[in-house]
């Protein structure tokens, strides 16, 4: 009995990629790592029978993750970015860290000092996050004691806050 596959390589970058790190990790890369791969890079949800695999392509710098818990998403690494050419599209996809966000909300929430911000124009800061991240964003701030809410619900404006500053 004879088998024969036939197949379509879909993106070549994708496969050179491969090629590179099958060279450097061959002794320890299975099949199933190469399916999560692929899942991955085509923006596919993984298949539970797969997700075993997640922990040592995290720990290998292969892959990384995007969030926590149930929204937890995994992208390709800096590496395979790297390899293409395309730094931004990796912080792009990866996001901006937790207190870069933090900053770009104060920055905006301190050039509009004299009117105020609403959450409408502090959710178009950060569009890239849910109404709830924003939110907690701003909860930080406030218990930080950068920011401070003045009004309540839709006539709710952020302000600076008042800082005190050890001499």
């Amino acid at each position: 009995m004879d088998l024969t596959l036939r197949g379509e390589i879909q993106n070549p970058t994708f496969l050179g990629f491969l090629q590179k790190i099958g060279a450097e990790r061959l002794p320890n890369f299975a099949t199933r790592d190469m399916l999560v791969l692929d899942a991955i890079q085509r923006e596919e949800p993984l298949p539970d029978d797969l997700k075993e695999r997640v922990p040592r392509l995290l720990d290998e710098g292969i892959i990384g993750r995007i969030g926590r818990g149930r929204g937890t998403r995994f992208i390709l690494s800096r590496k395979f970015h790297s390899f293409l050419g395309q730094h931004g599209t990796y912080t792009r996809r990866k996001g901006l860290d937790r207190e870069t966000n933090k900053a770009l909300l104060c920055k905006h929430i301190e050039e509009n000092r004299d009117r105020g911000s609403p959450f409408r124009d502090l959710e178009q800061v950060l569009p890239a996050l849910s109404r709830n991240q924003v939110q907690k964003l701003l909860q930080e701030l406030k218990a930080e004691g950068r920011i401070q809410l003045t009004g309540s619900r839709k006539a709710g404006r952020w302000f600076p806050g008042v800082r005190t500053y050890a001499p």
